[in-house]
């Protein structure tokens, strides 16, 4: 079995998926993919909204309030996890899906580890600036990393990615 982690930014479609499967392509070995969506947690989100707000008076949410919009989040990543395991499961590949509401490379490493994965990819939209000062998931990841990585940018076919 060759274990490949793959961290999404959202939703696969099915280009991404077939330039994942390509990336295997002709390997003796069995692949199994562990997909792994970051969701961001309510508090994250409110505490941002309010401090984007900088100092003016905001009621106050009920807590029933942010717990339903927790729901919200995870039911939406849910189903994009689940929906992007479907097109690597359509195109004959085993897969494993999980969302997570920690940091990212945090819970990428912590995946690898415990998949025992020998590669890992990291499917995002460009983030020029992150990039270029090496604080994108991908550099993040690989000073951690023990295994061969790549970046791949979604939705976006491999020749336009040079």
């Amino acid at each position: 079995m060759f274990d490949v982690s793959l961290l999404i930014e959202r939703r696969l479609n099915p280009l991404d998926a077939d330039q994942i499967v390509a990336l295997h392509e002709g390997l003796d070995d069995t692949v199994r993919y562990h997909l792994l969506l970051p969701v961001e947690s309510s508090t994250a989100i409110m505490s941002s909204s309010m401090s984007a707000l900088g100092g003016q008076v905001v009621p106050l949410v009920e807590p029933a309030a942010i717990d339903g919009l927790q729901d919200e989040i995870v039911n939406i990543g849910q189903d994009d996890v689940e929906a992007s395991a479907q097109l690597l499961v359509d195109r004959g590949q085993e897969v494993t899906a999980t969302l997570t509401e920690d940091d990212p490379v945090d819970a990428l490493l912590a995946l690898v580890k415990a998949t025992g994965s020998s590669e890992v990819i990291v499917l995002t939209e460009p983030h020029l600036v992150k990039e270029f000062l090496h604080v994108d998931w991908t550099s993040r990841a690989q000073r951690k990393l023990d295994v061969p990585s790549v970046h791949l940018l979604e939705h976006v076919p491999f020749d336009a990615q040079r």
